[in-house]
């Protein structure tokens, strides 16, 4: 073998080893999964972590001692809103676009479809919660309720169609509301500030972490066709502000000259009922205050007339 030739031969073995020694790529459909997904993760990774660092000093803080049912925000009297002038924006973009978008677009669905079927679209979508009202049943420790409420799924999404219809519900199968905003009010997490998202609308710290939870529990995100899920979530959007057009008038001439801070108190004591399944502790007055008030003047005037006991106070339960 010539010089030449054993150069060429050690060559070609050069370039065989390397080669062998690369890594092969995936095919571009894989490549491209793959990524799409990292995406996600890492968004939703981000999100979770953000929002899990704000709550730290409200879980600090937070009353446990009152066991199940017993919320951080039995002694709150005044919600916290140290982003109003944000939150002011936010909701005037949010009365700009329902009153240009999205209440005309219901307006004309509510208008077109008969009464039947709006009632049977908005079945359908409150029977698509039924998973996210069972999981938090069960992390509240209602598991009679939860018993109660997987039974109204499995009946509703079988006999009833998907939800369509409401077999369940002349069984004494009642429907309930529960997300992970209001479990972790249960567990003692505080509201925390006030917020105004963009479409979303009103809520606070607590109740946008738990937005993370109802994400994983709705069926709707699992859907692989981006257009049938988008669809279906604007479809619900439009149906629930559809609903809700009877309540625009009585709205209006209740909320007075500040609409804000009338939606942010209702949404209050919203979520408060809810959390406390329609029975939230009463307010607490200044003890001092009481005192002063009860204690007769000096100077040796008779003491006020004790007024007679109300019989609706008598009536009332103790708490």
């Amino acid at each position: 073998m010539t010089e030449d030739q054993a150069c060429s031969s050690a060559s070609a073995v050069c370039r065989i080893s390397v080669r062998s020694t690369q890594p092969r790529s995936l095919p571009a459909h894989a490549a491209k999964t793959l990524r799409k997904w990292g995406r996600r993760i890492v968004k939703r990774d981000v999100l979770l972590g953000i929002l899990l660092v704000l709550a730290l000093p409200l879980s600090g803080c937070a009353t446990t001692s009152g066991g199940p049912g017993q919320s951080a925000d039995s002694g709150d009297d005044e919600v916290y809103d140290p982003f109003e002038s944000y939150n002011r924006v936010i909701f005037r973009f949010n009365d700009e676009f329902d009153r240009f978008v999205l209440k005309p677009v219901a307006e004309a669905y509510s208008y077109v479809l008969p009464r039947p079927v709006k009632n049977s679209v908005s079945r359908f979508f409150n029977n698509l919660l039924g998973p996210t009202v069972v999981v938090n049943d069960l992390l509240q420790g209602k598991l009679k309720q939860s018993a109660a409420d997987t039974g109204r799924f499995v009946i509703n999404s079988t006999i009833g169609v998907v939800g369509l219809f409401d077999p369940a519900k002349p069984l004494g199968l009642t429907p309930h509301n529960q997300d992970f905003g209001l479990t972790l009010g249960v567990w003692g997490l505080h509201a925390g500030p006030y917020i105004v998202w963009p479409i979303l609308g009103p809520s606070n710290l607590r109740d946008s972490i738990g937005l993370v939870g109802d994400y994983y529990t709705y069926p709707v995100n699992y859907l692989k066709d981006s257009k049938s899920r988008w669809g279906l979530r604007i479809l619900d959007a439009v149906d629930t502000r559809a609903n809700l057009l009877g309540a625009t008038n009585v709205l209006e001439q209740a909320a007075g000259p500040d609409r804000y801070l009338f939606l942010r108190e209702a949404y209050f004591q919203h979520r408060l009922n809810q959390i406390y399944d329609g029975n939230p502790p009463q307010p607490k007055f200044d003890d001092e205050l009481m005192d002063d008030s009860a204690t007769p003047s000096d100077g040796g005037g008779a003491s006020p007339p004790v007024s007679a006991p109300n019989p609706k106070d008598q009536a009332s339960p103790a708490h």
